[in-house]
């Protein structure tokens, strides 16, 4: 309650009180008037300043004229409230301070937005029940991204550039990178950077299935790899090849691609250009693990006996041979140079027979080797080269090589 309203209900109960008579001696008991309705005026309204002498002069004059005495109606016997003894602008004051809102504009002129919904308990028609439209849960935790396919528009997308989630789900955080990227703004860039390096675009949904973290890249460090390989005077349409045949390969830095680079050039002793020409057959030397091409070169040098220049060569012509299998490379060499009678120096012309399944070189050379004809050594008559012997397929083997009938071969085949 404000402060006046508080006095003049003091000043309205002592009126209405049988102390009221003495309450109106006092009054008339002071010697000033002016002093006697500024004493009993709260202090607290009182105005101050320039309008408070205006305010002190009427009131004098006011009270001169009627000595502070009540009005004609108390003389009736009825007596005037004290809010109309107040000065003008305590009445003002009153007025504003007991202007209350009101509460049915307020409702009108509120925001409907801001209105809350209606509650869960509340009770529908069955016409309203029946056009509510249930949205499926969404599972905090999943081993699967087909549960989040319906609520990201990003794996939407990727599917339809024919992304396979089943195979990318079970690479290590791929699922959860994939759920944390905008199609729009993480994504979008990135397919239309592998369009421009030269990516298919049959070819961005196999691509991005086998190497999903390209998508959480920087593109300007992909960028810079690029040029990179531009400057090693890579063509955009080899660069094209590499990044489709291993598409890890933007993932490594400039200094490992360097790295890699400068170790096949100074370990195998090629130029420039041979090694250019190695990596771009085999992008994938630039990628893999060192450890297991290490180890080769050990077993060709070491165990099978072959030279430095010679590892060169069957290097150059055939790079599988740096990451095939150390124990069926030592089957291999052991059956074409222990029973077949091959030397190295053969076997460094024609070192792609090392990429051959042993079971077919050996079911082949045993054929000829039954009709007499397994000559290898190219001095002889009736020479057979090893390219000759691994890469034709069976019907023309049969016809120019072994000069016998496909089933001749098939039934000595059933005698083995």
């Amino acid at each position: 309650m404000a402060l006046w309203a508080r006095q003049a209900s003091r000043w309205c109960c002592l009126l209405n009180t049988p102390r009221a008579p003495g309450f109106a001696r006092r009054l008339r008991s002071c010697g000033s008037p002016a002093r006697t309705c500024h004493e009993f005026a709260p202090r607290a309204l009182l105005p101050a300043g320039k309008d408070g002498v205006l305010w002190r002069l009427q009131a004098f004059r006011h009270v001169s004229v009627g000595s502070c005495s009540a009005p004609d109606s108390a003389k009736d016997g009825s007596f005037s409230s004290v809010e109309s003894n107040l000065p003008s602008p305590v009445r003002e004051e009153q007025a504003k301070v007991e202007t209350l809102p009101d509460l049915n504009a307020e409702i009108v002129d509120e925001d409907w937005d801001d209105i809350p919904p209606s509650s869960a308990l509340e009770e529908i028609s069955e016409e309203e029940a029946v056009q509510i439209i249930a949205e499926p849960i969404l599972p905090p935790r999943s081993t699967t991204l087909r549960d989040y396919v319906d609520h990201s528009e990003t794996l939407a997308k990727l599917v339809h550039l024919g992304v396979d989630l089943s195979q990318v789900e079970k690479r290590q955080k791929a699922g959860q990178l994939l759920l944390t990227l905008d199609f729009e703004k993480d994504i979008r860039k990135i397919l239309l950077f592998l369009k421009d390096v030269g990516v298919e675009d049959n070819q961005l949904g196999p691509f991005l299935t086998k190497n999903p973290y390209i998508l959480g890249e920087d593109l300007e460090a992909l960028e810079t790899r690029v040029a990179y390989l531009k400057s090693k005077k890579f063509g955009k349409s080899e660069i094209a090849q590499m990044v489709s045949r291993a598409p890890y390969l933007l993932l490594f830095s400039v200094e490992r691609l360097d790295n890699r680079l400068g170790f096949f050039k100074n370990e195998l002793g090629l130029s420039v250009k041979k090694t250019k020409d190695l990596v771009i057959r085999l992008p994938r030397l630039l990628t893999g693990k060192l450890e297991p091409v290490k180890e080769n070169l050990q077993v060709c040098q070491i165990e099978l006996g072959f030279q430095r220049n010679e590892i060169q060569q069957i290097v150059y012509k055939t790079p599988k041979i740096l990451t095939a299998s150390k124990k069926r490379l030592k089957q291999t060499f052991d059956y074409l140079h222990n029973i077949m009678g091959i030397p190295h120096h053969m076997l460094t012309r024609f070192p792609q027979v090392f990429n051959s399944k042993l079971l077919r070189i050996r079911e082949r050379h045993m054929f000829l080797e039954f009709l007499g004809r397994a000559q290898y050594d190219p001095a002889q008559p009736s020479y057979i080269s090893l390219d000759q012997l691994v890469s034709l397929p069976d019907e023309v083997f049969c016809t120019e090589i072994a000069k016998a009938s496909i089933q001749d071969f098939e039934n000595f085949l059933k005698t083995l």
